[in-house]
């Protein structure tokens, strides 16, 4: 199997995919010969593929019905779940999931904030984590190796930022944007533009760069000796996988705690 290749290229053998391909491809690619053909700056070279998108359903299926063996297994416990079981099991390790992220999310928001936010960053951590370990596991291209996955996890990080701001200060929230010194705001306000713009951005590319190189450092070395030899590589990825989701839901939350603290618009 190829770097490139997946388990998802057996899909070509159902009736009708390849026409069903053909006519998204057609429909939402940006080639020469599709409806809305563009190219940009770095964006000159396409290949559609709907592989990151099926990847992405198919972390998305493995999470809800985690989710929802994690409830039978608290409603099937005779203490109502106050006690973790015995062996380490699923629920074992959403139960640590969970407590980590929200340990993280009240030493940086506050314990307020965390409960508030908790359902996001839980769900972006979740997402990201198992999107992030798919590229362990030959046969399989995470999701977050590519810009446009990426992007659409950080604008709603974005969003959530100026939205909750807005709605916590009111229209004074964006006098944070101006500086202290008003001689400076128009200066500080192109900064700011800048900045908050460039946070998308550089969440999307870090995780991006990031998941493309384990994922090809990964698959090359299964290519040429796929016994052994590859276990340190999966334990370095393994760094990767769990670095990267920390770095993506820190910065979130940092982003989010800038914009809803009361203290940073006196």
């Amino acid at each position: 199997m190829g770097e490139h290749s997946t388990w998802f290229d057996f899909l070509q053998l159902l009736p009708g995919w390849n026409n069903l391909h053909e006519t998204l491809r057609y429909q939402l690619g940006r080639e020469p010969d599709s409806a809305h053909p563009w190219q940009w700056a770095v964006f000159q070279e396409s290949h559609f593929t709907l592989t990151h998108v099926l990847t992405a359903m198919l972390v998305a299926l493995l999470l809800i019905g985690g989710a929802f063996a994690y409830k039978g297994a608290i409603a099937s416990s005779p203490d109502g779940g106050r006690v973790p079981p015995a062996r380490f099991n699923l629920r074992n390790f959403f139960e640590m999931f969970c407590d980590g992220v929200i340990g993280m999310m009240e030493s940086i928001m506050g314990k307020k904030d965390a409960k508030r936010f908790f359902p996001l960053i839980a769900s972006l951590a979740f997402f990201i984590f198992f999107s992030n370990a798919l590229a362990l596991i030959p046969g399989f291209i995470p999701a977050t190796d590519t810009l446009k996955t990426n992007l659409a996890l950080a604008v709603i990080v974005f969003l959530t930022t100026h939205v909750m701001g807005v709605k916590e200060h009111g229209i004074a929230y964006f006098k944070h944007f101006l500086g202290p010194n008003m001689l400076l705001a128009p200066l500080m306000l192109i900064i700011e533009i800048i900045s908050h713009l460039a946070r998308p951005v550089s969440l999307s590319l870090r995780l991006m760069g990031n998941m493309i190189a384990d994922h090809k450092v990964v698959a090359a070395f299964f290519a040429l000796i796929p016994i052994i030899v590859p276990i340190p590589f999966l334990v370095l990825g393994t760094l990767v996988v769990i670095i990267q989701t920390l770095v993506f839901s820190l910065l979130s939350m940092v982003y989010i705690s800038m914009a809803v603290a009361h203290e940073d618009h006196h």
